[in-house]
């Protein structure tokens, strides 16, 4: 039973491991996207070289990800779906493979859960096993929430410096179009990304106010969502762009100069922690500290 035991965790930490590694990968083109690909796929090369993980493990683990992503409710798939879309989609992430690295996860930690609670009462070990089923469920999940905050974090503090190009492509001539290209094309940060993921679109067919909106819904960052709000209500009134951002950028370093004083009021609440813990002890050791043996000879304790 040990040995089954071991074997079905080790089992189910590589595919674990497998999963997360798979995720690493840089992408590939597909031989299906380019007649001279399908040309050279037609030739005896490519099944000479194609290695035992992509003819074997690799599908395999992709449809043991497939059936475990079908187990889960469809609200949950839309809630993380969301989620993978406000997170950025790292290490090109998808719900399946969300969903699969959770179960796996749960698995594994439950097998070694029961591995490592050997010989404790059966309650003791059942309790322990569902709570590290639990915490492996929601680890990669946790993640990706941690992921979400901080790439709303970051798309929050570029906004100011990003808007100032904005308004200065615009003051020197350039439509809004054009200035959203030169943005995206000046840093690599999520806000820009964001940018000209909504170039993209605009040049693909849909209109400004769709690609702006797209923007509000894959970064719900609020400071984000009033700025849109107020560029598509100009251009729905047909007011200037450019003295709608030169307002717009006055209100984000100022609202940036509040959020700086009031991290700057909490600091000392902050600080009352480690003064506690560490410096307080240390004074008060080197000030009482000499006068304890003295105290002690003067008042013995008997």
């Amino acid at each position: 039973m040990a040995l089954l035991l071991a074997a079905i965790s080790a089992a189910g930490i590589w595919m674990m491991i497998y999963g997360v590694w798979e995720m690493f990968q840089t992408p590939t083109v597909s031989v299906k996207s380019s007649p001279a690909l399908r040309a050279y796929a037609s030739t005896e090369q490519v099944p000479e070289e194609r290695s035992f993980r992509e003819r074997i493990l690799s599908p395999m683990v992709q449809d043991l990800i497939m059936i475990l992503s079908r187990l889960a409710p469809y609200q949950n798939t839309e809630r993380l779906n969301k989620l993978i879309l406000l997170a950025g989609r790292p290490y090109r992430l998808t719900v399946a493979k969300l969903i699969g690295l959770k179960v796996l996860a749960a698995i594994s930690v439950a097998v070694i859960s029961v591995i490592y609670t050997d010989g404790r009462p059966f309650v003791v070990r059942f309790l322990i096993v569902v709570f590290g089923a639990m915490l492996g469920f929601y680890l990669p999940e946790y993640w990706l929430v941690r992921e979400k905050k901080k790439r709303q974090k970051e798309i929050t503090k570029a906004l100011p410096d990003t808007l100032d190009l904005l308004t200065t492509c615009i003051d020197a001539g350039l439509g809004f179009d054009a200035a959203i290209q030169k943005v995206s094309e000046k840093w690599n940060n999520p806000l820009a990304q964001e940018f000209r993921m909504a170039s993209i679109e605009m040049n693909m067919g849909f209109s400004r106010e769709e690609a702006l909106r797209h923007i509000i819904e894959r970064t719900e960052v609020p400071e984000v969502t009033s700025f849109i709000a107020v560029l598509i209500q100009a251009h729905r009134l047909g007011v200037s762009i450019s003295n709608v951002l030169h307002q717009q950028s006055r209100q984000l370093r100022l609202r940036r100069r509040q959020w700086a004083e009031e991290e700057a009021h909490k600091a000392p609440v902050k600080m009352l922690i480690p003064l506690a813990l560490f410096i307080f002890p240390a004074i008060f050791i080197v000030i009482l500290g000499p006068a304890i043996p003295r105290f002690l000879t003067e008042f013995p304790l008997r």
